[in-house]
C-alpha cells in the first residue's frame, strides 16, 4: 500500500500563496487517484480537491474553486496543491489521500491511504 508524506505547510498572510506537496512511496503511485482534504479546529474533515490517476481529471470544492490547483507528477511520485489568494478560513491541517477507485474521488471513505497532515495557517 502507498505511504504518503505531506510538506509545504506554514504561516502566510491573507492573500498569499502556498504550495503543498505530497510524496508517495511505492511503484504503483500512478494507479492511485489522489485527493486533498482539510480539517479545521472543531470542524469535520472536508474535501478540498481531487485528481485522477492520469491527471486528466480534477475536481474542487466550491470554497476553493478558482484559487487552488491540484496537479501530479507520476514520474516523481508527487501530488501538489497550489493555493493562491488564501483566506483565514483556509486555516486547517491539510491531508493528502490516495485511492484505487476510478475517477475523481470526493468522499473520504473512497480513499485507501492517508498522510499525517501539514498545518496551514492564514493570518488576517
Amino acid at each position: 500500500q502507498v505511504q504518503l508524506v505531506e510538506s509545504g505547510g506554514g504561516l502566510v498572510q491573507a492573500g498569499g500563496s502556498l504550495r503543498l506537496s505530497c510524496a508517495a512511496s511505492g511503484r504503483t503511485f500512478s494507479r492511485y487517484a489522489m485527493g486533498w482534504f482539510r480539517q479545521a479546529p472543531g470542524k469535520e474533515r472536508e474535501f478540498v480537491a481531487a485528481i485522477t490517476w492520469s491527471g486528466a481529471g480534477t475536481y474542487y470544492a466550491d470554497s476553493v474553486k478558482g484559487r487552488f490547483t491540484i496537479s501530479r507528477d507520476n514520474a516523481k511520485n508527487l501530488v501538489y496543491l497550489q493555493m493562491n489568494s488564501l483566506k483565514p478560513e483556509d486555516t486547517a491541517v491539510y491531508y493528502c489521500a490516495a485511492g484505487l477507485r476510478v475517477g475523481v474521488l470526493s468522499r473520504g471513505y473512497e480513499y485507501d491511504a492517508w498522510g499525517q497532515g501539514t498545518q496551514v495557517t492564514v493570518s488576517s
